[in-house]
């Protein structure tokens, strides 16, 4: 694998924390890919790949796809965006098992870290923003309520373990998700432009 010099943000929270939108906005300002592992998965659902048919049942039941598939599917992403600027990974990671497989490709290839953002939003906000998404998606996922709660609850026992314990490794800026889009965008790039 040949990846030269990418430099790396990435944004964790719970989901329908903002995340996508603020990787959005940010991909416009600091020129970078913004890299969304859901929406690859479905791409590769989509295209019927080996790798999408794998993923099929995980991601419909809300679960989280295998640590070793992630893997596969971050490798091909950073192949894939070698010569990008730089990328927004949204998604990844999300367990503890997918700190330590970045961490290692952090040793094996040429990819520079700049920030970590951690959105935090309430579970109680996190209910009333998927209700808002689910009127205006073509997602059946954000229809079923028990998929939400079932992603909320993986959510924290999955991945908020992780963002714990990528702090021990790497500097973590913790963002407060509430309130307008544009003063959670203001927030990131405060603590990012340090």
């Amino acid at each position: 694998m040949k990846i030269k010099n990418l430099k790396i943000l990435i944004i964790i929270g719970p989901p329908y924390s903002g995340k996508g939108t603020q990787c959005e906005i940010l991909k416009n300002i600091l020129g970078y890919e913004h890299i969304s592992t859901g929406d690859r998965i479905r791409k590769e659902k989509e295209n019927n790949t080996e790798l999408g048919q794998t993923m099929i049942d995980y991601e419909d039941n809300g679960q989280l796809v295998p640590d070793l598939l992630m893997k596969n599917i971050l490798i091909k992403i950073l192949e894939e965006n070698n010569q990008k600027e730089g990328l927004i990974l949204d998604g990844y990671p999300r367990t503890k098992n997918q700190v330590d497989t970045f961490i290692e490709l952090h040793k094996e290839i040429d990819i520079t870290i700049e920030n970590i953002v951690s959105i935090y939003v309430p579970e109680e906000e996190l209910m009333n923003r998927v209700k808002i998404r689910a009127e205006t998606s073509n997602r059946k996922d954000d229809k079923d309520i028990n998929i939400i709660y079932r992603r909320i609850d993986i959510f924290e026992s999955e991945t908020r373990p992780a963002i714990e314990y990528i702090k021990t490794k790497f500097n973590v800026i913790e963002v407060n998700g509430l309130g307008s889009i544009q003063n959670v965008t203001d927030s990131i790039l405060k603590e990012v432009n340090k």
